[in-house]
């Protein structure tokens, strides 16, 4: 597998619509459309690599040569529940994808994520994967998903993430090292400084989930 990498988008409207997300003034609708944008934005540049295949077409005045997505078609992967506040901005760059779901739950005393649905394809084989979770703290979660993706087959898996802890990023590197294909990547608005002895990243955004959909 080869050795994860991380993408940390440096852009000025990138960096502008996050401030924005952090402020706890901004309400549950600010937030939602916040997060649609950024994703959006992020999902730009984790498609870079995306496999492409020569294609012609004709325009009104004569023939282009371009590219088109190479099937199979990518999978999205929202975990639940706060990935599905990232679908709409995936979806808007990606409609053709097929869309799977991750169920996990963070236990809060020993912060191990435990899964709780699987409805991913059986075989991956060749496919591109992307993996939507708003915060990449401890690691654990997107550790366990990665691993079920590849696991599967998967050729790539690239995750987006709003925010990432340098801990949740140390443990993504060390659960894959790299030794040869699949690839893996995470793409992330920001890296903050650290996480708290909760859990949550900081200065980070809060619960993404509860700011998302509200606290149950």
């Amino acid at each position: 597998m080869l050795a994860m990498r991380t993408l940390v988008v440096d852009h000025p409207l990138i960096a502008h619509k996050l401030t924005a997300l952090r402020d706890s003034a901004s309400d549950t609708a600010t937030f939602r459309s916040l997060t649609a944008e950024l994703v959006a934005l992020l999902a730009y540049e984790a498609t870079r690599e995306m496999r492409v295949q020569p294609v012609s077409v004709t325009t009104p005045v004569g023939v282009a040569n371009g590219v088109k997505l190479a099937r199979p078609v990518p999978l999205i992967v929202p975990v639940l529940r706060a990935g599905i506040g990232m679908l709409e901005g995936m979806t808007q760059l990606l409609p053709m994808a097929d869309v799977g779901f991750v169920g996990m739950v963070r236990d809060e005393e020993s912060l191990v994520a435990s899964t709780y649905a699987d409805r991913l394809p059986i075989d991956l084989t060749g496919r591109e994967a992307f993996v939507l979770d708003p915060m990449l703290a401890t690691g654990g979660t997107l550790a366990t998903v990665i691993a079920m993706l590849t696991g599967r087959g998967a050729a790539a898996v690239t995750a987006i993430c709003l925010l990432a802890a340098p801990e949740g990023i140390r443990h993504v590197e060390e659960t894959f090292p790299g030794d040869g294909p699949p690839s893996v990547r995470v793409v992330t608005a920001s890296v903050d400084e650290r996480l708290n002895d909760k859990g949550y990243i900081v200065p980070g955004l809060g619960d993404a989930g509860d700011r998302l959909f509200g606290k149950i």
